[in-house]
């Protein structure tokens, strides 16, 4: 599976793209945990400390919030991107 960094966060990462190796009954839940396992200076921005997302955090697969699937529960596939961003502004 692939993530997409954006913002401040592929800045933190040092890159906009990852690809993870995943378990068959994964979830997005062990995506993130790979990715912050890959790149721990994003846990702050990403995660509160109950390790949960950070409500102004946008996580997104194949362009659909989880937040309207089964959060971070939602189960994945191989060929699944993920999109990881903070809120944008600007005009």
């Amino acid at each position: 599976m692939q993530w997409k960094l954006f913002a401040n966060l592929a800045e933190i990462a040092g890159e906009r793209t990852i690809s993870l190796a995943i378990d068959s009954d994964a979830t997005v839940g062990d995506a993130l945990d790979a990715l912050l396992e890959r790149h721990p200076s994003l846990s702050d921005e990403v995660l509160v400390a109950d390790g949960e997302l950070h409500d102004h955090i946008n996580l997104l697969i194949n362009g659909t919030n989880i937040h309207s699937l089964s959060g971070l529960e939602t189960s994945i596939e191989p060929d699944d991107e993920l999109a990881l961003f903070p809120p944008v502004s600007g005009g």
